[in-house]
């Protein structure tokens, strides 16, 4: 077995056992024999097999035995145990500037945070702005240091990569005026977790375009160059490609490079049956070129309907396109307004008339503010008075406008039993009731569904909120199962969240379709915690096009009456 697990491993007990408290002498010492043995690598083998692993310099005889064990069994029973009592994945959290091992105690005991990814979030709640030893400015400095951390990742947010992106697009158009520039692959069919960057350039000078693009400031490393492909490694650590074509194929290879690869197998499999060949330089009748001046004449010459990008994965859109029953899909402008909105009043960073002001500004006809519920202490939860506070406001604000309305709400903490967060003379006063779970992610499957049904099947339950709970390359979602979910709102004649939250999107585009087919309505929740937050709606209804949703599949969609009157019902 490789003799460096060992020094890994003796390097995670002595981090874990900070983390847990133990004295520092324990600590160090298993960092030191950590050094030690990295430091007799090439003879350890030999070292173990002859029994003098005690001979080696800053080795005692607890740490010795236990590397013993692990020669001989394969594993350290001390290191499982531990790893029982503290997650594993703390030690991600070691590697952040500003968080020792003090701190990370703190956080996993006060919020239960395990992850990077759950450590971020809480950061962008201002969660840890109030927290003993913390404040604003560790706070930001933590999400400094994340976002470093997040640069050596493989994989990336969607949100994170499409800003760059757009960046990337705007300077080589300005650079090559005249030329066709998009931005393809994943990045287009709007996936919600990304590898790389694809861009297609057509027209204009290939060496120019080159050029331009390798000397972004954006770059950070070129891997190479060349006449029809130019590939980087960005700063942000997110790998690009620079795809030059000539004008003539560039619809083409847009369909190519946008992909999904189980797509375009179904496309030339169809281009076959016609006869014909489909690559990405173009579509050809034996040697003859078969001119198309867009992707949806490409679909045209196979007979097909133009199939929008988001869906492009073939799960269902090519059978759609040879019957023509592709569906308009939902546009951000159809959105008429938001709920899961989150003011200072809980966790939020700014008040509730400015959340409001802010969402008139992009057009919004309503908003719902949905501060966090009692049992939600950790993040400001409002206790009675609050909530009753909360709706004095609202009701003064809503006397201001005659052309926006502000709905009172509430994100109230699903409890482990599957009742809400308050008692029902505070739960009916309410427009609307988000319901969430924001503890106990780890219960059994069958619990976990049993709290969530119970929930829905409440009547003062209006919609389920983030309902498997994952944070997107940091924390897979509960246990359940999502159809049986779906069944129990449609039953019930519950709304479903989509959460616009990049961390979030969540309901996945994949169960989308079976809502859909259910006609269980969804909601694009920003989950906003600030005014800025607002804008997040954008990626929600980015997923909401990859999962197949319309306009009327869409509570926010539609007007202030027709909303007013589905949360009266």
């Amino acid at each position: 077995m490789p003799t460096t697990n060992i020094v890994s491993i003796l390097e995670d007990i002595g981090r874990l056992l900070e983390i847990k408290g133990e004295n520092a002498f324990k600590c160090r010492a298993y960092a030191k024999a950590a050094r030690a043995l990295s430091d007799n690598l090439t003879d350890l083998d030999q070292i173990i097999t002859e029994g003098r692993v005690r001979e080696i310099r800053g080795i005692g005889e607890a740490i010795g035995s236990k590397i013993n064990e692990y020669f001989a069994t394969g594993k350290i029973q001390y290191y499982e145990e531990l790893k029982k009592e503290l997650p594993e994945s703390l030690l991600e959290l070691t590697g952040i500037p500003n968080l020792g091992p003090r701190k990370i105690k703190l956080l996993f005991e006060t919020f239960a945070i395990t992850t990077v990814g759950e450590l971020e979030y809480a950061c962008r709640e201002n969660r840890l702005v109030n927290l003993t030893g913390f404040g604003e400015k560790t706070q930001e400095k933590i999400l400094k240091g994340i976002e470093f951390m997040k640069q050596h990742k493989g994989e990336h947010l969607f949100a994170d990569v499409y800003t760059q992106a757009l960046a990337i697009r705007d300077k080589l158009t300005e650079k090559a005026p005249g030329s066709s520039v998009e931005i393809c692959g994943s990045i287009r069919r709007r996936k919600e977790v990304i590898r790389d960057m694809d861009i297609l350039v057509a027209g204009g000078d290939r060496d120019a375009l080159s050029l331009a693009f390798t000397t972004l400031t954006e770059i950070e490393e070129i891997y190479l160059t060349g006449d029809t492909k130019t590939s980087v490694r960005l700063i942000s650590g997110i790998d690009a490609d620079l795809r030059i074509v000539e004008p003539h194929e560039f619809p083409f290879a847009l369909m190519y490079f946008t992909g999904s690869k189980e797509h375009n197998v179904r496309l030339r499999g169809i281009a076959k049956q016609l006869g014909l060949k489909l690559n990405e330089y173009g579509l050809f009748h034996g040697e003859t070129f078969v001119a198309a001046d867009s992707e949806k004449q490409v679909y045209e010459r196979l007979g097909l309907q133009y199939v929008p990008p988001e869906i492009r994965e073939d799960m269902g859109e090519i059978e759609a396109a040879e019957a023509r029953t592709i569906p308009e899909l939902v546009r951000e402008k159809d959105i008429q307004g938001v709920f899961h909105v989150h003011t200072n009043f809980s966790d939020g960073s700014d008040s509730v008339e400015n959340m409001a002001e802010a969402a008139r500004g992009l057009g919004f006809r309503y908003i719902g503010i949905s501060d966090h519920s009692k049992s939600a202490y950790y993040a400001g939860g409002l206790k009675t008075d609050d909530v009753r506070r909360q709706w004095d406001l609202i009701d003064s604000l809503n006397e201001k406008w005659f052309d926006f309305h502000i709905f009172k709400g509430i994100e109230s903490d699903i409890l482990p039993d599957g009742s809400l967060d308050y008692d029902e003379d505070i739960l009916k006063g309410f427009d609307f009731v988000i319901a969430s779970v924001h503890s106990n992610f780890r219960l059994a499957r069958d619990e976990q569904m049993a709290r969530i049904i119970a929930a829905i099947g409440n009547p003062y339950m209006t919609m389920l909120g983030h309902p498997t709970g994952r944070l997107l390359l940091s924390r897979e979602g509960y246990d359940i199962d999502m159809k049986v979910i779906i069944d129990e709102a449609a039953r019930h004649n519950k709304v479903i969240e989509l959460n616009a939250s990049p961390y979030r999107l969540d309901i996945d585009w994949r169960h989308l379709p079976y809502a859909r087919s259910k006609n269980v309505l969804i909601s694009i929740n920003p989950d906003a915690h600030n005014t800025a937050g607002l804008t997040e709606v954008f990626y929600g209804v980015c997923t909401a096009r990859k999962g197949w949703q319309e306009k009327k599949d869409i509570l926010n969609t539609r007007s202030l009456g027709e909303v007013t009157q589905i949360l009266k019902g």
